[in-house]
């Protein structure tokens, strides 16, 4: 231990509590604009900073590796069970919660490329949920969004060949219309690939010891410390305070001078932008599909919801270092009350990493990771454009479970330009591909966003545009989703389907689209 004394813990600086609003009327570059969501709850948040307030008096929480057996064919079979519980972020103030396989959030799945894995799930909630793979490459009837619904009391078990490169990946429920509510309550997990060319880098690879998990969530606390529902901005319940791994203000005791944290936005609308405390360059060598080609040193790493990162820190024996987010209109492409009421003014202490007094020495950091293939390798075989507007609509329409709303033909190449064409904050995710960007605003992407990509923040009028290309699954009668990953606009319609077929075929729908497993 080390000879210094820890402040006591500090409540965080909590934000002032806004009146409810049926509209919100934000200033924008170039002029006003007006939103009209009656009804909705949309409120007008403070800003909060938790900056030099948060005591670091609770070791980080570990999620417990998912145990797994091995079936006489080679699959890999994992059991994930959604139950309701209580969780004490506070000691003796319980708070009503989920998870999977406990009382918050769920344990890391790990499986190796080329594996065949199947995971079989229950639910034991009092309503129907799923459990969607977020970032994997399966399916998409093992992909667990809203087509494949759990029943109370029922199971079911996708299984799929993992054919991909090493990634941290996660899992969370996907029902349509509440799946910001079954996250926020903590049904969430990672999914960690691995493979040959990960392994041969030498990178930290100790899970829990120097291979960190890192899973960010924000929330509300009343004074006694239990969780409360937090306040609704445009971009989704905004909570004051932040929990890691379920962990309140956590602290990590590394016995490595090298460490690997796998960030998770966990968070249902919040994003964040990753930064050290002493202001040294954060060393991103992975986002949301597997590692970059070679490490990157930013300032910062903004994660929208949804979003993953992998960065490695060097410690020196005996330091304290603390990981915040310091979000900015600048950083957030917001302006005005924009920003102010969207989190982008907002800032935290996340997790500190205390080092031991003595670290177990690591080589230095590879120079090169992992080969990414050129860009536009093959021809285009078609261009789509996806609107996200400040309607929660794309393309102008609302999610329907019964509609297909884009035909991909399997093994083919595409580009899709993805333009938020709001003053506001949206997101995009994509089932079962991971893309490349080929642009940002018509430009080449920065090189922390060169690499393999499933979700990326949407900056206000802006376009982004994807390539992607759908290989190996065709099933005409089960689509994929794609949507807006802050969870409440997906949850009001910001989502849409599109089904991959082999050629000359056409999508269908098959009678009862809810696919309900019972």
């Amino acid at each position: 231990m080390l000879g210094t004394t820890r402040p006591a813990r500090l409540s965080p600086l909590r934000r002032p509590r806004a009146t409810l609003v049926s509209g919100l009327t934000a200033l924008a570059a170039g002029g006003l604009v007006a939103l009209a969501f009656a009804g909705c709850g949309i409120v007008t948040p403070g800003t909060v900073s938790t900056v030099g307030r948060v005591g670091f008096d609770r070791p980080l929480v570990i999620p417990p590796l998912a145990e797994s057996t091995v079936g006489a064919d080679g699959t890999r079979v994992f059991a994930l069970t959604a139950q309701a519980g209580t969780t004490e972020f506070e000691p003796g103030v319980p708070s009503e919660t989920w998870g999977f396989n406990g009382t918050f959030l769920g344990p890391t799945l790990v499986a190796e490329r080329g594996e065949r894995v199947r995971v079989d799930v229950r639910n034991t909630l009092d309503e129907p949920t799923t459990v969607h793979w977020h970032g994997m490459h399966l399916p998409a009837e093992m992909d667990g969004g809203p087509h494949q619904m759990v029943v109370p009391g029922a199971r079911w078990a996708p299984e799929w060949l993992v054919d991909q490169q090493a990634a941290t990946l996660w899992y969370h429920p996907h029902p349509h219309g509440a799946t910001e509510a079954h996250v926020s309550r903590g049904l969430a997990g990672l999914f960690l690939l691995h493979d040959e060319a990960e392994r041969a880098l030498g990178l930290p690879g100790e899970y829990g010891v120097d291979d960190v998990p890192v899973i960010v969530q924000d929330t509300g606390f009343t004074a006694e410390g239990r969780r409360e529902a937090a306040p609704r901005g445009y971009a989704g319940a905004l909570g004051d305070e932040l929990v890691v791994n379920g962990t309140r203000s956590p602290y990590f005791e590394a016995g490595d001078e090298l460490l690997r944290l796998r960030l998770l936005n966990a968070s249902t609308a919040r994003s964040y932008a990753f930064s050290w405390g002493d202001e040294r360059p954060v060393r991103l060598i992975g986002t949301d599909g597997g590692l970059l080609d070679a490490p990157v040193e930013l300032p910062y790493v903004r994660l929208s919801p949804g979003e993953r990162a992998e960065v490695l820190v060097r410690l020196t024996p005996g330091e304290r270092l603390v990981l915040q987010s310091r979000m900015t209109a600048e950083i957030a492409g917001l302006v005005g009350p924009v920003a102010q009421t969207n989190g982008a003014a907002d800032a935290f202490d996340v997790l500190e990493l205390r080092a031991a007094d003595r670290l177990r020495p690591a080589a230095a950091d590879p120079a090169a990771l992992v080969a990414l293939p050129p860009l536009g390798d093959g021809e285009v075989a078609a261009d789509r454009r996806f609107v996200l507007d400040d309607s929660f609509e794309i393309n102008g329409r609302a999610m329907e479970l019964g509609r297909i709303d884009e035909t991909v033909t399997v093994d083919t190449l595409e580009r899709w330009t993805i333009v938020n064409d709001t003053a506001l904050p949206h997101s995009f995710h994509v089932h079962d591909v991971q893309f490349r960007l080929a642009t940002v605003g018509g430009d080449p992407p920065p090189p922390e966003l060169s690499g393999w990509k499933d979700t990326i923040y949407v900056e206000p009028e802006t376009e982004y545009v994807l390539l992607l290309r759908f290989t190996d699954y065709a099933d005409q009668d089960t689509p994929y989703m794609y949507h807006c990953h802050l969870l409440w606009h997906e949850d009001q319609g910001m989502m849409g389907q599109f089904a991959v077929v082999e050629p000359g075929q056409r999508a269908t729908m098959p009678e009862g689209t809810d696919h309900d497993h019972h």
